[in-house]
């Protein structure tokens, strides 16, 4: 069955990195779309990054310059590699892979940054 996994989180001090993973399985993971997404509480998720097929790349203004999404298709992985970190940056991180108007989700991984 198809399975998206979410791994790489954890604690960490102010002006830190963080890298997080994520692992698709039972998907041509190469056919889509894969974006970071995060959630804080008491606030709305919204998109960090994503990686479409031709491996062009998008961030939110708040990221920019700080994070990297990249992806590894033949180890079904999307990577996103986090430096500078803030207090701001803390949520839950949640990876998507999307085909067209089908989306699959992980179960979210965990960055708290401490300040």
């Amino acid at each position: 069955q198809v399975q998206v996994v979410e791994s790489g989180g954890g604690l960490v001090q102010a002006g830190g990195s963080l890298r997080l993973s994520c692992a698709a399985s039972g998907i041509a993971f190469s056919l889509a779309t894969v974006g970071w997404y995060r959630q804080a509480p008491g606030k709305q998720r919204e998109l960090v990054a994503d990686i479409n097929i031709g491996s062009s790349t998008n961030y939110a203004d708040s990221v920019k310059g700080r994070f990297t999404i990249s992806r590894d298709n033949a180890r079904k992985t999307v990577y996103l590699q986090m430096g500078s970190l803030t207090p701001e940056d803390t949520a839950v991180y949640y990876c998507n892979a999307r085909f067209g108007s089908i989306n699959f989700w992980g179960q979210g991984t965990q960055v708290t940054v401490s300040s």
